[in-house]
């Protein structure tokens, strides 16, 4: 150690390093699964919560769904509807507002693409146990909720 610095934990000892070294390389992989698709992770992540929550709804609705801002999903929209994978129209309840709703090919698409995401985490984590991944899971599961992370990771 060199004279006068204050000692410092080592980088590789942080949970938190380790963490993100295999959270970047399944993201990595998850985004070159989907290039053939021509969907974004954050994109994907937004046909998928719309998928799950319904399938028209309004830009806010999935804005407090991914914790992205209502810009970002402006621009999200605006990606996915070049995309045919999403029409916007009136609100049928206030003529200010849109409604967005996936297309039939958004509805055939999510699942092909939850199949990349179930395959990308067996890749990456098939090598554990199914006990450790359980454990696994639930352990992140609870720093989430003891932390009241809201948020869904989009990238």
């Amino acid at each position: 150690m060199t004279k006068g610095k204050v000692p410092a934990s080592g980088l590789k000892k942080h949970i938190g390093f380790w963490m993100r070294v295999v959270s970047n390389q399944v993201s990595h992989a998850f985004a070159r699964k989907l290039e053939t698709s021509r969907v974004t992770v954050t994109e994907w992540v937004v046909l998928r919560e719309m998928y799950v929550s319904g399938e028209r709804t309004a830009p806010s609705v999935v804005a407090e769904l991914t914790g992205l801002s209502r810009g970002a999903i402006s621009k999200l929209i605006s990606r996915l509807l070049e995309k045919g994978l999403v029409t916007r129209r009136e609100s049928s309840g206030d003529r200010r507002y849109q409604d967005i709703e996936l297309t039939k090919a958004a509805i055939a698409l999510v699942p092909a693409l939850a199949k990349l995401a179930d395959e990308n985490d067996k890749e990456f984590f098939g090598v554990i146990s199914a006990t450790e991944r359980e454990t696994l899971r639930a352990i992140l599961q609870r720093v989430v909720t003891l932390h009241m992370v809201t948020t869904v990771p989009v990238d």
